[in-house]
Parts: structure tokens; C-alpha cells; sequence
């Protein structure tokens, strides 16, 4: 079968290969699109997002909507297809009206779920530093991603009831990540890693204030050593400005390892201190109908059938539910302050296994 696609009639290569095939035989290589939306009460959360895995030969997409305590999803999965300039997944599709400023998403009815929401920038992309991971000698992770904030309008159907998404209150952050990281089934694990998996600890925040949105990215290692370390400032008149490296404190609710909030400690290039208090206001677990590492339900890029489509709900109060929530990402309906300016947008965080700087010593340690 010919890779040869209408992309190739245009100069975008990067490799000696057709635009269809991925320049690495990894089979974990995706390409992939995220967005949240929320009205910041912490009444709901929206994510969304496809993607294609070329050496999986799939594609796929969701919605899932956290409110009323319960978190409902619509899953879409298929053959990949070399139609790239029209992302879709069966009834789901993503329209880029003008790159980097307004998208659309559109999931026609399914399983009595539909959407027609439209994203506008209200800040200029962040290119995030290169993320690279290894489990002994291998690459687990070698990813390339960009954020930004923006807002939303257009309207969500449940069952025949309307929620009307007005841009004057809606908002939320995208990405777009490219390269390599687990997806699909289960691989064969070989012989076991050296050192063993002892944890991982992650922090994103995106949140846009009134005249500039700021972008924080962070993982350590379970001794706390910082592998990806990005703070980013981005005004609106075009100035980015690098925030150093920020102090994290996590505030855990009691007996759980459930963020309630963080104070995150930064530095301006001139020294001085630039101090972000973020709390939440709904915590969405994304390995919960998300298809995010840990979610044993839907894994992305695994192998579906063919025009594949379901519609799941999950209780938030179901004990087996609410155990998953420290095994996986969860990301929040975030409020931030900054110098009395008051923000919004998304706060992402886990913490799983050993890390010594939060005294996490193992897998089931617990905030006192």
C-alpha cells in the first residue's frame, strides 16, 4: 500500500519518508490533540481529544464530562486513515479554522452525546522544552508539545439537555504533542528495569490571567531530582518571559494524595519572586474514561474494531472508582492568584509511589 498522501504535494517533510509514515519503526510513536473547557465554577470539566498512531495502524477519540459527581465519556476508535488535514474519528471531528488561533470540535450524536465547541487563543502558543524519558537504556518517552489558553462557545447535548458554553465564562487550555510514549496494548516486559519503577511525580499549569497567561511544567524523580523543568510567562503584547525554577508545595487533602491546591514559587530574570497559589475546583481523574496511563477500561491507540463507538459512566463515589484516583493523572478545575490578579485554567498533577520531597515513601503512602 502506497504511504503517499495529499500532504506530500506540499513542502513539509522532515525525513525521506512519505508524511504518512512516522520517522521512527517505534510502535508507541503518536500524534495527539487535548483540550479542557470548564465555566469556573467547579460545577463541570470538559476533555477532549484524538489521535493517530501510525504504527499501531489507529485512531481514536473521546469526550468525557465530569459533573454531578459522575464522569460520562463517549469513546470513538478506527483504521487509521491518511487524511490528515481532517482529523476525525467516526461522528467526532476537529476543524482548524486559522492554525494556532480558533479550532472546532464537533461530535455529531452519539450514544446521546453531541458537541459543537469552538476554541479561541487568548495568548500566543508555548513550545514546551522536549520531554525525554528512559526505562534503563530504552526511550519511553521522547515528545515534542505545545500549550496554550483560550476560550470556548457553542453548546454540549446529554440526553436532550442542552449546556450552553458562552465565551464570557468558559475557558480552558490545549496542547498538541507529538513523538513517542506508551499507548496501545500491553508490550512484553522483558527482563526487569534497573533500577525498578519506584514512582513519578508530574505538575502542569496552564492558566491565563487578564494581561498574560503563564505555563508551568514540571516532573521529578522519586528523590525529587527534576527531569523536565519549564515556567513560562507569556504577556500579551508578545513578551515570554522565563520564570526560573519554581519551589512546589502541594497541598494534600488529609489521607488522601488529592491536591487541594499548591503555592508554587517562581523568580522573574530580574530576582524577583513571583508566587502562584492555585487551588481546585473539580478534580477530574483522566486514567477515569480518559484513556490515560492507568485507565484499565479504554487504553488510546489500542486495537477496537472498526467503527468502534461507547458510551460509559462512572459513579465518583463508587469506592472502586475513588481508589484509582492516586494511580493516575487527575487534572483540576484550577483558580489562581498572582500579585492580586485572579486567573484560570487547568491544574494537573499526580504523584505516584515514592517521593521523598512530598514524604511519600512507597506506593500507598498517604498525606498525614
Amino acid at each position: 500500500m502506497s504511504g503517499i498522501s495529499p500532504l506530500d504535494e506540499f513542502p513539509l517533510h522532515q525525513a525521506p519518508l512519505p508524511l504518512a509514515w512516522a520517522n521512527s519503526s517505534d510502535r508507541n510513536f503518536y500524534d495527539r490533540s487535548y483540550f479542557n473547557a470548564h465555566d469556573r465554577t467547579g460545577d463541570i470539566m470538559v476533555i477532549t481529544g484524538l489521535g493517530y498512531y501510525p504504527n499501531l495502524g489507529t485512531k481514536d477519540a473521546f469526550i468525557l464530562v465530569a459533573r454531578n459527581g459522575k464522569q460520562t465519556a463517549v469513546h470513538l476508535s478506527d483504521l487509521i486513515d491518511q487524511d490528515r488535514m481532517n482529523p476525525h474519528v467516526g461522528a467526532y471531528r476537529i476543524e482548524v479554522p486559522e492554525p494556532l488561533n480558533k479550532v472546532r470540535i464537533v461530535l455529531e450524536e452519539t450514544e446521546g452525546m453531541s458537541a459543537d465547541l469552538t476554541w479561541e487563543a487568548t495568548c500566543d502558543v508555548v513550545q514546551e522544552q522536549p520531554h525525554v524519558l528512559r526505562s534503563g537504556s530504552r526511550v519511553t518517552l521522547d515528545a515534542q508539545r505545545f500549550a496554550q489558553l483560550g476560550s470556548w462557545s457553542g453548546a454540549i447535548v446529554i440526553d436532550g439537555e442542552e449546556i450552553t458554553v458562552d465565551p464570557a465564562t468558559w475557558l480552558g487550555s490545549r496542547d498538541r504533542s507529538w513523538g513517542i510514549r506508551p499507548v496501545g496494548e500491553a508490550e512484553p516486559p522483558g527482563a526487569p528495569a534497573d533500577p525498578p519503577f519506584e514512582g513519578m511525580w508530574w505538575l502542569y499549569v496552564p492558566v491565563q490571567f487578564e494581561d498574560f497567561a503563564v505555563v508551568i511544567i514540571i516532573q521529578e524523580s522519586p528523590d525529587g531530582f527534576r527531569t523536565l523543568n519549564d515556567c513560562t510567562r507569556v504577556w500579551k503584547d508578545g513578551r515570554v518571559e522565563q520564570l526560573g525554577w519554581p519551589l512546589i508545595d502541594i497541598h494534600y487533602a488529609s489521607g488522601t494524595r488529592t491536591p487541594t491546591g499548591a503555592t508554587i514559587t517562581a523568580t522573574t530574570p530580574e530576582g524577583k519572586p513571583v508566587v502562584l497559589e492555585v487551588e481546585s475546583r473539580l478534580a477530574v481523574p483522566l486514567h477515569v474514561g480518559g484513556g490515560y496511563g492507568g485507565d484499565p477500561d479504554w487504553i488510546h491507540g489500542a486495537w477496537k474494531g472498526e467503527r468502534f463507538t461507547e458510551r460509559v459512566t462512572y459513579d465518583m463515589d463508587d469506592p472502586a472508582v475513588q481508589g484509582r484516583f492516586m494511580f493516575g493523572c487527575v487534572d483540576h478545575v484550577g483558580r489562581a492568584t498572582l500579585d492580586g490578579a485572579e486567573g484560570w485554567g487547568l491544574f494537573e498533577h499526580f504523584c505516584i509511589g515514592r517521593h521523598d520531597p512530598s514524604g511519600f515513601t512507597d506506593f500507598f503512602t498517604l498525606a498525614p
